[in-house]
């Protein structure tokens, strides 16, 4: 294959292994649901079904949003064409099925991919907003749902070593989605590629801090369950206000840009995730210290309530899981630092520009379609970037800068 094709036979079969995750992790939602219904835990089980439903609802309002943003423009891919050509759009995003027409589109260009050079007729990189999207169900899903079930293997004594390695994956899952996701950003600048050492070492750190603050959750809700929603929603309304003071421009209608600031609040309820561009260092440094005093106080929480519970519970040495738990989140800080150090792709010489930057003059729009935007050659340079493209220079200066 040619040097500059972004596709290769293991990106490939990554997308496949991803659907078949996609695939088991549905069937699981339901295996687990069915089975707190058998068990008589229907607090459990409303919980559950609570998360999977206002998730999928969460997906399929993002994905109607982008879609109609471009209900005029000619689909890519014919899973996307037959859609539209049967005005299908709407219906499945209603059914929550949004979601799973996207992923059609996706394996379509991604097999496409491997046909002759003239028969393929797409772009020649993933869907940013598919990326995106798997993204927020990470953590609008995934880390919540796993919280729910550590603190039910906690409550119930069920803590052995084959629940630990299945936390572990599914810890690993999350973190290897968000580095899925950065190294897509690799596909907007093609002199800046995202080395998969690079990726090996960002899920590392991803996971690193992950796995602390989703078991220091997990710990608190076990022993203090009522208190956990008054905790989330007073941080994560902080967390908004501190998205909404980056000033961020992601989405095209102003409701909808506070849809994705309340979406990437909770994202950093869990993990910390870029919105704008230049030097943030400070804010990192401050986020992280907020949420490492947050994680403490819930692992002093339950250091506190933990001696009034039998089981599991009061076989975990506080004095051991707690200086682990921090170790791991240092380390994390650690292995951040010396990847952004020596692994981060170096854009000094051609850097992604501002999106802000591009609409202040028409010479401005021009050279940025010309030079860094293949994909955008045949529209006016001088009208405003809107739709997908916005979100992906967006998200590519993010990364990037």
């Amino acid at each position: 294959m040619e040097e500059n094709f972004p596709f290769n036979v293991l990106e490939y079969l990554l997308s496949w292994v991803g659907l078949c995750f996609f695939l088991l992790d549905i069937g699981f939602d339901i295996w687990t649901v069915v089975s707190f219904y058998l068990d008589g835990a229907y607090v459990y089980m409303a919980v559950m079904i609570f998360l999977l439903l206002g998730s999928s609802v969460l997906l399929q309002v993002f994905s109607w949003l982008w879609y109609s943003e471009s209900l005029d423009k000619k689909p890519e891919t014919k899973v996307e064409e037959f859609a539209y050509r049967h005005t299908l759009i709407k219906p499945l995003h209603f059914l929550q099925l949004g979601v799973y027409l996207r992923y059609a589109a996706v394996m379509e260009i991604s097999t496409r991919h491997f046909l002759p050079e003239g028969k393929r007729k797409v772009r020649a990189d993933p869907d940013p907003d598919f990326q995106m999207l798997r993204l927020f169900e990470a953590f609008s899903e995934s880390a919540p749902q796993l919280t729910l079930m550590m603190s039910i293997i906690l409550q119930r004594g069920e803590l052995e070593l084959i629940t630990g390695l299945k936390i572990l994956t599914s810890a690993a899952g999350i973190a290897f989605t968000v580095a899925l996701h950065h190294r897509s950003m690799r596909a907007f600048q093609k002199k800046c590629k995202m080395s998969w050492i690079s990726t090996g070492i960002y899920f590392l750190w991803n996971l690193l801090l992950i796995i602390p603050r989703v078991t220091a959750l997990a710990l608190f809700c076990s022993v203090l369950p009522y208190y956990i929603i008054a905790h989330f929603l007073s941080l994560w309304m902080l967390l908004v206000l501190g998205v909404w003071s980056q000033k961020t421009d992601h989405m095209e209608s102003r409701g909808g840009e506070w849809l994705y600031r309340a979406t990437v609040g909770l994202i950093w309820y869990f993990n910390w995730f870029k919105v704008s561009t230049g030097s943030i260092k400070l804010k990192t440094v401050l986020y992280y210290v907020f949420m490492g005093l947050d994680t403490m106080m819930l692992l002093g929480f339950w250091c506190w309530k933990v001696s009034e519970y039998a089981g599991s519970l009061s076989s975990l040495n506080p004095y051991i899981v707690i200086p682990t738990l921090l170790g791991l989140y240092v380390a994390g800080i650690l292995l951040k630092i010396i990847y952004y150090i020596r692994f981060h792709p170096n854009c000094d010489e051609q850097k992604v520009p501002k999106p802000r930057e591009q609409q202040k003059t028409r010479q401005a729009a021009a050279v940025y379609n010309m030079e860094t935007d293949p994909l955008d050659s045949s529209e006016d340079t001088a009208a405003p970037v809107t739709g997908v493209l916005k979100r992906r220079r967006n998200m590519a200066a993010n990364f990037y800068y």
